[in-house]
This record gives structure tokens, C-alpha cells and sequence, in this order.
């Protein structure tokens, strides 16, 4: 009778304090909050992306990405290279502008072409940074598309692969580590590893665009790439952002085909995605923080409206938790360096 009596009141007790499991003892101090932190980010996962422009002497400012610029493939690409090495940052990605468009893309796979002179300046000066390239065709077609179009100005996939493969294999042989197909076309991860394994390069990695999705939140990129179309839009290609299912198809599709690492492409609208596509897959799974999520931040920023540091801090964690082993930001820089004096 006396134990139960004990037991009932230490019951009592118990509930008037509410209950002995309190969370919050692990939230007194930083130290504390950083020592059981589930999520963590690395420099080492981060790639920044790089915008390089065919000319001399080039850092040209874009008005749509605050704090981002285009690069000559010379000494001002060497400088952008040299600081994103010094911040610990082991990869780019690179995108294109070229002088000269034509309705096949030719410049996309001309070895003498500006991606083909950045990848090879990039190796020469930092052969430590990986150099991940952009395989696609909107930026050096005349019309902005990702293909090759037919008369009634639709793409025609199975015409398209063979010139992805051949831009492909164009940027292995300037000295590229991965190569990222971004056109949506379907087989194109399984052209390119073709195309790559027949030439010699059966090393090249593949970074599968496996769920692009047709969004609105291109829009900075587009600008900052001169790569809009010039009529219609990409839904007939890209990924439909209602759909998720859709996703995991196609991703599953690129991994039966040779993909070495996936891709989501947008991160935050898309966060669903990305966990659903990191459940179902072991390979290596990349999120890219892209251009129209940069460029709302840095406004709302700009206007006083938001922390920019502290909500830079808490879209990259939530990239990062929601199952991202590599995060593609325009704020890779940025976070870097305050990571650094931190």
C-alpha cells in the first residue's frame, strides 16, 4: 500500500513539473545547439556556378543577380577561380555565352568555343577544381530552345541526342570532370554515356538534370544567360511542377542509363521532390538553388525586409536536410566566406 502510495505520487509530481523529457535543455547555448545539430554543411558541398562570356577583360555585372557577374574565359575568370579555391569551394558550373548563334547550337560543341576555353583555362591555372559543364543547346541556338527544332518549330528529341553527345564529348575533351545534360530530352544521359564510353572517356562522370522541372524561377538565368527562348516555352520537355511521380520515373530512367549523380532542379518549391527522389535512389543527389530563388533574396534584402545571412543559412540547411548531398547556390561565395570568419 505505502509503494503504491509512493508511486502515485511520484506520478503526481512527474506531471506537475510536465514530464521529465525537456527539448529545450539542448537549446541553451550555441555550443550546445551546434553539438546535436543533425544537419550539417561542408564547403565541400557546395558548387558555385559561373557564367562565362566569349571575349577580353570581361566582368560584366548582371542587374537581375545581385553580386553576380559574367567572366572572359582569361585573367578575370582566373581571379573568380582563384577566390572560390581560396574559400575551400572544390567545384564550378559552368554556362555559356557565345558571340554567335545558329539554329544548331554549333558553338555549343566547337572545341574552340568559349565553355571549351574556360574548362581548359580552369584546369591549367586549378586543376583541383572540378569543372562541371552545362550539355545543353538554348544558349547557342538562334531560336533559345534546348534542340534541334523540326519545321513546325517543335523539338525533335531523337535528332537532338546525337548533338548533346557530341557537346558532351566536346567538353570531356577540354578537360571537363562531369557533365551535366540539362535539355529534358529522353535517353540523353544514355547517348552521352555512349558517346563518352566510345571516345576514351569512360571516366567523364554524368550529372543527370534527372527532375528538371519547367518553372518560373528561371527567370534571373535566362537574363543572365541570353538563353530565353525566343517563342513558345520548354513545357513540352521540362517536368510538369505539378507532378512528382513523373519524377521519380524519370529519375529512375536516368539511373538505369548511367547517370553517375541526380539532380533536382528547383530546390525550394521542390523540396517534396527531393526527399521522395533521395528515399528511392543511392546515388549521389544534387539540388540546384537556383537564379529566381537567389534573386528574391537578395531583393527582399535589399529592401530590409529579411535576415539575408540567416535566411541564406536556413535554405541551404533545408536544401541540405531534405536529403541534398550536393547544393548548386549562387550564394556558395557568399556563405563561404562567413562560414569561414565564423
Amino acid at each position: 500500500m505505502i509503494a503504491n502510495q509512493e508511486s502515485e505520487d511520484e506520478k503526481k509530481v512527474d506531471g506537475d513539473l510536465g514530464g521529465t523529457r525537456k527539448p529545450r535543455r539542448l537549446r541553451t547555448s550555441p555550443e550546445l545547439r551546434d553539438l546535436v545539430a543533425e544537419t550539417s554543411i561542408d564547403v565541400a558541398h557546395l558548387v558555385m556556378p559561373i557564367f562565362v562570356k566569349e571575349g577580353g577583360n570581361v566582368k560584366e555585372k548582371i542587374d537581375e543577380m545581385p553580386g553576380i557577374f559574367r567572366y572572359s574565359p582569361d585573367r578575370e575568370l582566373d581571379k573568380e577561380i582563384e577566390e572560390i579555391s581560396s574559400l575551400g569551394i572544390k567545384a564550378v558550373l559552368l554556362f555559356g555565352l557565345p558571340n554567335k548563334k545558329d539554329p544548331l547550337g554549333s558553338e555549343a560543341y566547337n572545341p574552340e568555343a568559349v565553355i571549351q576555353q574556360a574548362i581548359r583555362r580552369i584546369k591549367d591555372t586549378h586543376p583541383e577544381i572540378l569543372v562541371i559543364s552545362d550539355v545543353c543547346m538554348c544558349e547557342y541556338t538562334a531560336h533559345g530552345h534546348c534542340g534541334i527544332l523540326d519545321p513546325a518549330g517543335r523539338v525533335e528529341n531523337e535528332k537532338t541526342l546525337p548533338y548533346l553527345g557530341k557537346i558532351a564529348l566536346s567538353q570531356a575533351n577540354a578537360g571537363a570532370d562531369i557533365v551535366a545534360p540539362s535539355a529534358m530530352m529522353d535517353d540523353q544521359v544514355l547517348a552521352i554515356r555512349r558517346a563518352l564510353d566510345f571516345s576514351g572517356f569512360a571516366n567523364t562522370a554524368i550529372m543527370s538534370y534527372s527532375s528538371k522541372f519547367a518553372s518560373g524561377f528561371y527567370g534571373p538565368f535566362r537574363v543572365a544567360a541570353g538563353s530565353a527562348p525566343s517563342f513558345g516555352d520548354r513545357k513540352g520537355y521540362q517536368m510538369d511542377s505539378r507532378n512528382i511521380r513523373e519524377a521519380l520515373r524519370e529519375t529512375e530512367i536516368d539511373v538505369e542509363q548511367g547517370a553517375d549523380i541526380l539532380m533536382v532542379k528547383p530546390a525550394l518549391a521542390y523540396l517534396d521532390v527531393l526527399s521522395a527522389v533521395r528515399q528511392r535512389f543511392q546515388l549521389p543527389l544534387a539540388a540546384y538553388n537556383v537564379s529566381g530563388e537567389y534573386s528574391m533574396i537578395k531583393a527582399a534584402s535589399s529592401n530590409g525586409w529579411i535576415d539575408e545571412p540567416r535566411i541564406v543559412d536556413e535554405v541551404l540547411h533545408a536544401i541540405r536536410r531534405a536529403g541534398a548531398d550536393i547544393i548548386i547556390s549562387y550564394f556558395s561565395k557568399e556563405y563561404s566566406k562567413r562560414i569561414r570568419r565564423e
